[in-house]
C-alpha cells in the first residue's frame, strides 16, 4: 500500500518497500520564540529561510503550523502556504487542530496535501474527514479518542480500525491514511516505547497502512537523547514505520 503526496511539481511515494520519508516540523512556532515572533509580525522571511533549510536537509515533505496565541491563523495561513510553495517544491502537511485554518490552507495549497491530524474523537471525526475527502488530501490518523491514549498496542489498533472504517463511509480510501500509533517518553513510563513498537507491528499486519512517528518523544526528559532516538527509530522501520515528522 502506497500514499502518494504531492505538490505542483513533485510527487513523493510513502510506502514500505521505498526509502523512509522525513517530514521536516521546524516550521511549527511551539516552542520556537523566533518564529511566533516572526508569524505575529507577519515577517515571513525567516519562514522561507526554514523551508529552504529543511529541504536541503532531506525533508521530502513540509509540515506548516501557524499556531500562535491571538493570531490570526485562518488569514496567514494561506500567505504561509503560497509562500513555501513557491520556495520549495516539496509537497505540504498542514497542522491545526482548528478545522478553518485546516480549510483555509488547503483552499490555496498546491497540489495533494497531508492533514496533520484526525484522531478518534468524534468532534476530529465529524470535522476533519470531511476536509480530507473535500480537497482529496491525505490525514494521518492519531491512535487516541475521547478516552485518551489507549494503553495497550491492542486498543490503539482499535482506535485505528475506526478512522479508517469513519474514513471509508465518505469515500476516503485507506491508502491515505497514515496511523500515528503515538510515541510517549519512556522517562515516564518504561513501556512506553515497547507499546508503541507493538502497536506498528500490528498495524502492519492488521491493514497494511503506513505509519508515522513523533520519534523524539520517546526520549523527552532523558540525557543522550539522539541516541535514544536513532535506536527507537531504528527498532520503528524494522517494524513497518514508514514516515516521522522530524
Amino acid at each position: 500500500m502506497h500514499t502518494i503526496l504531492k505538490s505542483a511539481t513533485k510527487e513523493v511515494k510513502i510506502r514500505i518497500d521505498r526509502p523512509f520519508v522525513m517530514i521536516g516540523e521546524k516550521i511549527n512556532p511551539t516552542g520556537h520564540k523566533k518564529l511566533a515572533a516572526a508569524l505575529q509580525e507577519n515577517n515571513l522571511e525567516y519562514v522561507r529561510q526554514l523551508a529552504l533549510r529543511q529541504v536541503a536537509w532531506g525533508a521530502e515533505v513540509l509540515d506548516v503550523n501557524v499556531g500562535v496565541p491571538g493570531l490570526d491563523e485562518v488569514g496567514i495561513v494561506g500567505q504561509v502556504v503560497e509562500l513555501v510553495q513557491s520556495v520549495v517544491e516539496a509537497p505540504l502537511c498542514l497542522d491545526s487542530a482548528n478545522p478553518e485554518v485546516l480549510a483555509a490552507g488547503l483552499k490555496v495549497a498546491k497540489g495533494k496535501v497531508l492533514i496533520n491530524s484526525v484522531s478518534g474523537e468524534e468532534k476530529r471525526l465529524e470535522t476533519v474527514l470531511p476536509l480530507v475527502k473535500e480537497y482529496g488530501a491525505a490525514v494521518i490518523g492519531l491512535t487516541m479518542d475521547d478516552k485518551g491514549i489507549p494503553a495497550t498496542a491492542e486498543d490503539r489498533v482499535a482506535v485505528a480500525e475506526k478512522i479508517i472504517q469513519r474514513a471509508a463511509k465518505l469515500g476516503i480510501p485507506v491508502e491515505d491514511i497514515i496511523i500515528d500509533p503515538l510515541v510517549l517518553t519512556v522517562g515516564s513510563d518504561s513501556k512506553a516505547a515497547l507499546v508503541t513498537l507493538q502497536t506498528i507491528e500490528l498495524l502492519r499486519k492488521e491493514f497494511g497502512v503506513n505509519v508515522n512517528l513523533g520519534a523524539s518523544n520517546v526520549s523527552f526528559g532523558l540525557p543522550d537523547r539522539p541516541a535514544i532516538n536513532q535506536a527507537f527509530l531504528s527498532l520503528a522501520m524494522q517494524l513497518g514505520a514508514t514516515c516521522s515528522i522530524t
